[in-house]
């Protein structure tokens, strides 16, 4: 059977950096390129190391107890009232009876990693999963929560996680973004592009591959620079650029500039193919689940990902939910209903992309991240058939050749409300994944005129070393 036509698009400031300039800066290690830049020396020679991270993340806060840290005290406690003090975000304390995962646990691969039924395709890959079950987070709320695992911070402003992999790293091809973000079909996280943020790095800004409908095919939106013509582009710039300058002498922005236009220039060349599926076999695109419409829109940008990592693109994250509330995974009510939507929207493509990346050789030098804001509450909320937020225990989980497969970092209590064994903090999470790449958060540091900052800190933090393969 024929698979759908579903073609990833980019909206026009994305290709253009028109109205809020998309593409702001190109990176200095961009321009070091040849010479193999970045802003910072390897860590540890003799940890493993990785090239490219893809985040996957699930917005709104998935349950950990019902996916990823089973609970069995819960069916003891089932229908009990909770007598601690943690509180929720409303800051008041946590109500309503306790409530057991109605989904079936099993352990998989020769580790014998215990994962939900929601995900019977990812369960295959047990062996490759490191499951992180102590994560927890200072933020109860969905926009300071999302930011903080997006940049560190809980207030807008902060650059992200892609911007600071491309800062310390530099392009892998000269050609394409370093940098780009899946959003949901069905619209963007809270935040918006505050997620996806580089400020104040001197790196390009995400590209942003928006949902269909709301942009244009990315080869209809480059005809407009096509039109003008390279030498004429070339030459508008350089004049702007130099009456710039005559103006703010002190100012590199307008140069900055440029170099922005110049790489969306080069991208025409790059991009077409890359986001065109016309190479990809029909057994490939259905195992992506390309066929299936539950898991068209979810798998189509997982095997965009696979493309562009490929191709040379360093980090692509990727969104689970977006838009209105009903449609993420924030499940006040009908927890079951909506992780089973979810989980089943996603499962497949995970799956097929972890295989993907073993079966094309990326694997390695690939970093698979799995998570979340935060978690979700052991009782329903307002004796609902949903579930709370929880900043006190969540899990994520990681994948790639420089990650300790098979294993569990950490616990959380026997109801699964708060991390007590082995807890993560964001900052720690965020350590971790640049020691994977070779990076030092301690080091990683951008001086500017607002003084220095970093990805992680101010308070002190540590590479969960059990991830380390």
């Amino acid at each position: 059977m024929p698979m759908p036509h579903v073609s990833p698009v980019l909206s026009r400031r994305s290709c253009l950096g028109i109205g809020g300039a998309s593409f702001a800066l190109i990176p200095l290690a961009s321009l070091l390129a040849d010479k193999g830049g970045g802003h910072q020396a390897p860590s540890d020679s003799h940890v493993k190391r990785v090239r490219r991270v893809i985040l996957l993340f699930m917005n709104g806060g998935p349950s950990h107890i019902d996916t990823f840290d089973p609970k069995p005290q819960l069916a003891k406690y089932d229908g009990q009232s909770y007598a601690g003090e943690k509180k929720v975000a409303s800051g008041t304390r946590i109500a309503g009876e306790l409530w057991k995962s109605e989904f079936r646990f099993n352990r998989h691969g020769e580790s014998g990693l215990e994962i939900s039924e929601l995900f019977p395709a990812l369960s295959q890959h047990a062996d490759d999963l490191c499951v992180i079950r102590s994560m927890h987070t200072t933020d109860a709320l969905h926009a300071p929560a999302i930011l903080r695992m997006n940049t560190g911070r809980s207030r807008q402003g902060g650059a992200s996680l892609g911007a600071w992999v491309d800062y310390g790293l530099g392009t892998l091809n000269e050609n394409l973004p370093q940098f780009v973000v899946m959003l949901d079909h069905r619209g963007a996280p809270i935040n918006g592009h505050a997620n996806w943020g580089t400020a104040p790095l001197p790196v390009n800004a995400a590209t942003v591959f928006e949902s269909p409908g709301d942009g244009l095919p990315y080869r209809e939106g480059m005809r407009n620079l096509q039109a003008i013509g390279e030498q004429r582009m070339r030459q508008l710039l350089k004049d702007l650029n130099e009456l710039g300058q005559l103006r703010e002498p002190a100012s590199s922005h307008l140069t900055e500039r440029m170099r922005a236009y110049e790489l969306a220039w080069r991208m025409q060349s790059a991009m077409p193919d890359t986001v065109s599926f016309e190479e990809e076999t029909q057994d490939t695109q259905q195992r992506y689940g390309l066929d299936r419409p539950a898991t068209t829109e979810f798998g189509t940008r997982c095997l965009l990902a696979r493309r562009l990592l490929e191709r040379g693109v360093r980090f692509v994250q990727i969104y689970s939910g977006g838009g209105q509330q009903q449609h993420t995974w924030d499940a006040h009510t009908k927890n079951n209903e909506r992780h089973r939507r979810f989980a089943g929207e996603t499962d497949q493509p995970i799956a097929a992309l972890l295989a993907d990346l073993k079966q094309r050789g990326l694997w390695n030098e690939t970093l698979v991240i799995w998570g979340g804001e935060f978690g979700r509450t052991p009782t329903r909320e307002m004796n609902s058939k949903g579930r709370d937020h929880n900043p006190y225990g969540f899990t994520i989980w990681l994948a790639g050749g420089a990650v300790r497969g098979g294993h569990v970092v950490g616990a959380t209590d026997e109801i699964g409300l708060e991390a007590v064994e082995a807890p993560c903090s964001v900052d720690d999470l965020h350590a971790t994944i640049l020691r994977l790449l070779g990076l030092d958060h301690e080091t990683l540091k951008f001086y500017g005129d607002g003084g220095t900052t970093g990805l992680t800190g101010p308070e002190p933090c540590q590479v969960i070393q059990e991830v380390l393969a």
